[in-house]
């Protein structure tokens, strides 16, 4: 079993999933905030690789992205950093990112050396569905690394069975159409989570975009396995002289 299926199965509820830009907010910075991150309550660590033209995501993750590739990172880097990660970081930790710099650096090659240093996924939302299963499934397969999908509220309810069956790790729910840290009412977000509740997936749900501070995180829990945050965390490192002080003030503030 994968760790993300270890997780799961010892921790079926409030998983939070906090997403951090590599090489933010200073080139060395990725292992100390992924460190932060262990030490303070995420159960599972979503390493964004910075990309020019990152179609999901809002301002302030475009704005980190931009911020780590003027500090210079890139693939290979990002590789030399994460080495001997396994030696200190235990919990699960999927790449996100856009395929064409991995197309750039050789799917497979990027797989293989993924799986080599000790990760457990990818999350690539500009995969389609199709070019999935006939191109990259047996890639990912063969490096037994998990690939999330992410479904949204205009998702049909054929097309979310289908892309649960292809998910292995987690299910990653879009609380809305929109792009990542948007600011917006919650409630009607409820509506559609209780949609995938009732339906017969096969993997566990988190909840991503929105989800800022206790009260978001809560309403994602009460739906789903747990939750993502992203945008606010990239906020609390902004301006950060101390990692670790600032990632245990916004953890205790989430997980209050």
């Amino acid at each position: 079993m994968s760790r993300i299926g270890e997780l799961f199965k010892q921790k079926q509820q409030r998983v939070l999933n906090v997403y951090c830009t590599a090489g933010f907010p200073q080139l060395d910075s990725t292992l100390a905030v992924m460190q932060a991150l262990q030490n303070n309550g995420a159960d599972i660590i979503e390493l964004g690789m910075p990309y020019s033209d990152p179609l999901a995501d809002g301002p302030v993750i475009q704005a980190s992205s931009t911020k780590a590739l003027q500090n210079g990172m890139t693939i290979s880097k990002l590789f030399e950093q994460l080495e001997d990660f396994r030696k200190q970081i235990h919990i699960p930790v999927v790449l996100m990112g856009y395929l064409n710099p991995l197309l750039q650096y050789g799917f497979e090659t990027f797989c293989a050396k993924a799986a080599e240093v000790g990760i457990d996924g990818l999350i690539i939302p500009d995969i389609p569905m199709y070019e999935f299963e006939t191109a990259y499934k047996q890639v990912l397969d063969k490096h037994s690394l998990d690939f999330i999908f992410l479904v949204t509220p205009e998702t049909t309810e054929e097309r979310i069975l289908k892309l649960d069956q292809l998910t292995s790790g987690f299910l990653y729910a879009v609380s809305s159409s929109s792009i990542t840290g948007s600011d917006k009412d919650f409630s009607p977000v409820e509506t559609y989570l209780q949609k995938l509740k009732n339906l017969p997936l096969k993997n566990p749900v988190l909840v991503g975009f929105g989800i800022k501070d206790q009260a978001t995180f809560n309403s994602a829990a009460k739906y789903a396995n747990g939750a993502i945050i992203g945008s606010a965390y990239i906020k609390a490192l902004e301006n950060s002289d101390n990692i670790e002080d600032d990632t245990r003030t916004f953890l205790q503030m989430v997980l209050a």
